[in-house]
């Protein structure tokens, strides 16, 4: 037992890195829950790659990064926008161009200065060890605004995983809303590359939801259950780094993924034995 509590009850670095896991855990289970219903991955990653280059111009400013994450977020959505509105390219088209673009440019960037060999690693795969009080503080406050949005917005949210045509009917703007679930995406991915890093935190976002997506049947359900595997990936993330000796940010990533085909594979299991039950009464 004491090997279970122990590592965060004696040590306060894994004890801060538990409370940021698991408020990035909640967060990336709202919104991890709307990118999965609502197929919208792809943003996702293209948004979790191309904050680098506002990070990596941050840090040669020397000014926060989750500034520079912040305005590469905000070039992103506003050039996806700009695309699709002002062409006839679809939007997959406008993301993807983006999204190899920003790489790219904080690929440039990088290269160009010597000074990133730590930091880039840091930015990359996050520093859920090194995380202190004002950052966490950050996550939370985040963490909130995200919930509560939710909260206010559920119903036209609802209504989009569905259907945009649904939510106009109904009386809401479809593409305000989409809007606002896309500056959720981003905040989450903003405040959370701190402590996952911008490549691992896209993998929070959708493999606890993913999980969660196939057993639950509502919205609700389907939150909690991605929260369950997010805050299990983590302790069990951190546990296993500590005792072994491993990347931290990869772990708790790893962890999750496993947890997501874990899941996926009792569930099938369960539905092949629910069908051959039912045949034989056919």
């Amino acid at each position: 037992m004491d090997a279970l509590i122990m590592p965060f009850t004696s040590n306060e670095f894994m004890l801060r890195a538990l409370l940021a896991g698991g408020l990035v855990s909640i967060a990336c289970a709202i919104v991890g829950t709307f990118v999965v219903l609502r197929g919208l991955a792809f943003i996702g990653d293209a948004l979790a790659h191309g904050v680098l280059p506002g990070i990596a111009v941050s840090i040669l400013l020397g000014i926060p990064g989750i500034v520079g994450a912040t305005a590469g977020a905000v070039v992103m959505i506003g050039g996806i926008s700009l695309i699709t509105h002002r062409s006839r390219l679809s939007s997959d088209t406008a993301i993807g161009l983006l999204f190899v673009g920003m790489l790219a440019l904080g690929v440039v960037i990088v290269s160009r200065s010597t000074s990133f060999n730590g930091d880039l690693v840091r930015v990359l795969f996050g520093e859920i060890l090194g995380i202190n009080v004002q950052a966490i503080s950050i996550q939370l406050v985040a963490t909130i605004a995200v919930a509560i949005t939710t909260t206010v917005c559920a119903r036209p949210f609802l209504l989009l995983c569905f259907s945009p045509e649904q939510a106009q009917v109904a009386g809401f703007s479809a593409r305000r809303y989409h809007n606002i679930m896309l500056a959720l995406i981003a905040i989450t991915i903003i405040v959370s590359f701190q402590t996952v890093g911008t490549l691992l935190v896209f993998g929070m976002l959708l493999a606890p939801a993913g999980a969660g997506a196939l057993i639950a049947r509502r919205i609700e359900s389907m939150m909690a259950w991605a929260a369950i595997f997010g805050l299990s990936s983590v302790y069990i993330g951190l546990l296993a780094s500590y005792h072994f000796n491993l990347a931290a940010g990869s772990t708790i990533v790893l962890t999750a993924t496993l947890i997501f085909f874990a899941v996926f594979f009792v569930q099938n299991a369960r539905s092949r034995r629910a069908r051959q039950v039912e045949l034989p009464s056919a």
